[in-house]
């Protein structure tokens, strides 16, 4: 019998919890990790609550839950509750699937002003993430900036944007959908280094602005390319280039019975934020696109702003005892492995990118380097104690371990609770989850 340990049930794990069970089928033991008394990771408080079908592929992971052989652990923080050393013992192959869950530094002056965020927080705070409920961040300005040419950015701006009446059938929390509806917000401008040729957005995510209520999508046609360029594009970005022609087609008078204009400003590099007991404005200067980079051009300007959301990336959470890439922001590994017995997959590995699917291929990926290690005789010969050793830690150390059907538990209750239009009202509190499964 061969036991694995696996640190962090978003998609990396249970799809390496998946490979596992395709590789050894009744002849392994997994156990899935998670500090939170509810699993999926970024599925849960990441993917944006307006996107339930993405949301969707739950379901596989709950499928692969489910099997005798693999069981959920949560409540359990890695490096506090028990260390990766400890694991080691217990466990064949212990693989860290920990995703990255910080936000990535601006490195700029004021970026610790009240109200600016990055967008691991941001995005926590509507999404019900536990360690960022009591964000309280405050709309009641005229203009938000976001930071970032990526999904993520498209996210705040549309989420920023959108009515309590577009929120049907989303899943965002009610703290959140109350603050927003009663936001002063009129402009949400979308800041990028670099130009439309650059973005890291997708054609899906770019045409959802094109249906909200009260917000319209403003770009310059000044700052688009001549049009033959985009037939030198990949057709996804080619297609993403295309909604950007559309936007600035957009009239002029359109904007006037437009209460919020999403304005994207490319070719703009922040270099501060400026307030004093709060942000008010940042600081850009304009750039010119050299061979890929973004090259200040000595041009500033100063764009007013009362709430300002950085989306230019995440960290992987370091672990007492695992060596880290500050750099990359990730555990060094070569194909998944950083010490023996011990592995990393998904944006552990391999940093923040790709899509939620990207990490299949990954989970399965790294299932075979542990089998290439425990055929070189790597990782012994078996016999450790798994699950059965891990219980007997928990009960000493009286950790109160949440199990995946003390889960279905919470999940009731959160599915009770919900709104008349909603599919769920998550809990945001760890000890309210932890008497919700009692």
């Amino acid at each position: 019998m061969r036991h694995i340990a696996i640190i962090g049930s978003g998609p990396a794990g249970y799809y390496t919890a998946e490979a596992a069970q395709k590789q050894w089928g009744d002849g392994v033991r997994i156990d899935v990790f998670d500090m939170l008394p509810v699993p999926y990771g970024l599925i849960r408080t990441g993917v944006a609550p307006d996107h339930q079908s993405i949301k969707g592929v739950a379901r596989r992971y709950e499928a692969t839950a489910m099997c005798e052989n693999c069981r959920f652990v949560g409540n359990v923080m890695i490096g506090r509750d028990v260390s990766v050393a400890e694991l080691q013992e217990l466990y064949d192959a212990v693989v860290l699937a920990t995703g990255a869950p910080h936000d990535r530094k601006l490195g700029l002056p004021g970026e610790n002003l009240p109200n600016v965020y990055g967008s691991a927080a941001f995005v926590g705070w509507y999404n019900g993430h536990p360690l960022f409920a009591n964000l309280d961040p405050d709309v009641s300005g005229h203009t938000a900036v976001v930071i970032g040419m990526g999904n993520v950015a498209l996210d705040v701006a549309r989420i920023l944007c959108k009515t309590r009446e577009e929120f049907a059938g989303s899943d965002i929390v009610s703290h959140a959908l109350d603050v927003l509806e009663e936001s002063k917000i009129r402009r949400i401008v979308i800041l990028g280094r670099r130009g439309p040729h650059q973005i890291m957005m997708t054609p899906n995510e770019l045409g959802e602005l094109s249906h909200l209520s009260r917000g319209a999508p403003r770009v310059d046609p000044e700052d688009l390319p001549e049009e033959g360029e985009d037939t030198l594009l990949e057709p996804g970005l080619r297609k993403s280039v295309t909604h950007l022609r559309s936007f600035a087609a957009i009239p002029e008078s359109h904007y006037a019975d437009t209460p919020i204009e999403i304005e994207f400003d490319f070719f703009a590099s922040p270099t501060a934020l400026i307030g004093t007991d709060r942000v008010e404005g940042i600081e850009v200067e304009r750039t010119t696109v050299e061979a890929g980079r973004a090259v200040g051009t000595g041009e500033t300007y100063v764009i007013p702003a009362s709430l300002v959301v950085a989306c230019i990336g995440y960290q992987t959470s370091r672990i007492p005892g695992v060596p880290f890439d500050e750099r990359a922001g990730r555990f060094p590994n070569d194909e998944g492995r950083i010490l023996p017995g011990l592995y990393c997959v998904g944006w552990a590995r391999r940093g923040p990118s790709g899509t939620i699917g990207t990490n299949r291929p990954d989970g399965f990926s790294v299932i075979e380097r542990i089998v290439e290690d425990i055929d070189s005789g790597a990782l012994g010969h078996g016999g450790k104690q798994g699950r059965a050793g891990f219980d007997l830690l928990a009960e000493a150390r009286g950790l109160e371990v949440v199990t995946f059907r003390d889960w279905k538990k919470i999940e009731a209750e959160e599915e009770r609770r919900a709104r008349e239009d909603a599919p769920r009202e998550k809990f945001v509190d760890v000890g309210a989850m932890i008497r919700a499964k009692d």
